[in-house]
């Protein structure tokens, strides 16, 4: 199994030259393989937004290597950067962050856009998405039509609007109750694994990394 992502040994210090910068992340180093689910633990404060945002290209290290897809991406000019992120990257938060005034298709049409998708396929793709995640019927409702389950799914369908080869997910069930919850990862993992998408997700709910491939633990 080739890995999709690697972090080689990563450290990230905040305030830097201040009177007390903090350290969120020391000589930190992990793997994703091609087709590899795998839950990142983290109680609150240990670093793993930071991490994210790190191997989304969202953010910088001050030591080490991010590795995507082969290539190195540290030290890259931010068009490099840029392109990476829309193209082989796709991003969930636990809050879902669609467009209030587009309908869910137009979240999920705009990203294939901005990567030079032409308008036909771009909505094919949408629609496409969308009836995998059993929201056919929501296509043209905007966000404040749908409940925080479905806006939820719509973003997941938005991530994977590029066909990134790697998914980042922070919490992305964290916003929604327990049973709602469940049933979006269900629809996450689904889609997931059919489409053979790498994930890294973050989540402080044990239950749900126990159903991922691997579990890293980061802490202190």
């Amino acid at each position: 199994m080739s890995d999709v992502l690697v972090l080689d040994a990563i450290s990230k210090t905040y305030g830097k030259g201040g009177p007390a910068p903090v350290s969120v992340l020391q000589n930190l180093s992990l793997s994703v393989g091609r087709g590899e689910v795998v839950a990142l633990v983290a109680p609150s404060g240990a670093g793993k937004s930071t991490l994210l945002h790190i191997a989304g290209l969202l953010d910088t290290a001050d030591t080490g290597r991010v590795i995507l897809n082969g290539r190195d991406m540290s030290g890259q000019p931010d068009r490099t950067r840029t392109e990476a992120r829309r193209q082989d990257l796709g991003f969930v938060y636990q809050f879902h962050h669609l467009l209030p005034e587009f309908s869910a298709a137009e979240n999920i049409v705009l990203p294939q856009l901005a990567n030079g998708v032409s308008s036909s396929a771009a909505q094919a793709r949408a629609r496409d998405l969308l009836g995998r995640v059993g929201l056919s019927h929501r296509a043209d409702h905007r966000p404040a039509q749908m409940s925080g389950g479905e806006q939820q799914r719509v973003a997941f369908c938005r991530a994977l609007a590029n066909a990134p080869s790697l998914l980042l997910a922070d919490e992305p069930t964290g916003n929604l109750d327990p049973a709602t919850s469940d049933k979006v990862f269900d629809v996450l993992m689904t889609l997931v694994r059919d489409t053979g998408l790498s994930a890294l997700i973050a989540t402080h709910n044990m239950d749900l990394a126990a159903r991922m491939d691997r579990v890293i633990r980061l802490g202190d």
